[in-house]
């Protein structure tokens, strides 16, 4: 799926499934591998298909939400998020609620909603402070304007896990970039990502629906997109953006996946290129059009294209 070989993957997933190898992971794989072919009656099957076994209801629902929110349907993906932490804490499973309210978090900061986005990371960092729950929540809060509190989890993190590799070379210089965002250096930012590079692109090879979704992958590809179009330096952000948009296997339904087509006409505006420009605005605004009209994110894209015109 990462190598965006999709008929190779629902092939093996096919084979799995003549062997009665089925597992929760299978089912939000097939999910997904239907969002990215846009096979939409099997994006209907699948749910249906997986709430009929245990253990797979959370996870399910917790990926429709990241598909809605992906065409920012995000009214109906805070529905799905709330029934995925719902189920999990019936199941007893703290940290994977804990990751859902995360989830939830960062994808309020990414469009806007940054006291929402607060509220959230507050709530998830109640039920645990588990690494990926502390990476997610570190993120909503640095871009949510409590630098304070993000880095202070940056800093925990480190401290707590010093031969985590995806703490060391990922998360924690992703969460410093965007500090260093927040006192505006992005070229320090830019900086802190060099030791990202090497690993940015894969993912853990432990399951789990947040991994098999993507989130958490490129993120620091798109936080150097930032840092670059806060430079002024137009055709390096787009880069960047264009590493998202190029790389649909690895991000998934993750949020950037979408935003990533915003950061491209931002950054072509200031490369001068406004076709190019006009083009991925047209990209972005097509992909929500159906969007819920009060979204932070969205009215700046509007009033943004508006202006191209």
């Amino acid at each position: 799926m990462a190598l965006e070989r999709l008929d190779g993957a629902e092939d093996t997933l096919q084979r799995a499934s003549e062997r009665k190898l089925e597992i929760p992971d299978f089912f939000v794989l097939r999910y997904v591998i239907a969002f990215l072919k846009g096979d939409k009656a099997e994006m209907e099957h699948v749910p249906a298909l997986s709430r009929e076994r245990s253990g797979v209801d959370d996870w399910m629902s917790n990926s429709e939400g990241f598909v809605l929110a992906y065409s920012g349907h995000l009214k109906a993906a805070r529905k799905m998020s709330q029934l995925a932490a719902d189920l999990a804490r019936k199941a007893e499973r703290r940290d994977t609620e804990a990751l859902y309210e995360a989830d939830a978090a960062l994808r309020e900061a990414l469009f806007g909603n940054l006291s929402t986005a607060r509220q959230r990371a507050a709530e998830a960092l109640e039920l645990s402070k588990s690494r990926d729950v502390a990476y997610g929540v570190g993120f909503a809060l640095a871009l949510s304007e409590d630098a304070f509190r993000s880095e202070a989890l940056t800093e925990d993190l480190s401290r707590r896990f010093p031969e985590d590799t995806r703490v060391q070379f990922n998360y924690a210089p992703t969460l410093r970039a965007l500090l260093a965002l927040d006192h505006s250096q992005p070229s320090k930012a830019v900086e802190l990502l060099e030791t990202t590079i090497p690993y940015e692109s894969g993912s853990p090879t432990v399951g789990g629906s947040e991994y098999l979704l993507g989130a958490g992958n490129l993120y620091p590809a798109y936080v150097r997109g930032l840092a670059y179009l806060a430079a002024h330096q137009g055709a390096e952000a787009a880069a960047e953006f264009q590493k998202i948009v190029d790389h649909r296997g690895i991000v998934i339904c993750d949020p950037i996946g979408a935003l990533a087509h915003l950061q491209l006409g931002r950054a072509f505006t200031l490369s001068g290129a406004k076709t190019k420009a006009k083009s991925a605005y047209q990209n972005f605004l097509t992909l929500w059009r159906d969007a819920d009209p009060d979204i932070p994110i969205l009215k700046q894209a509007q009033a943004e294209y508006a202006n191209l015109r």
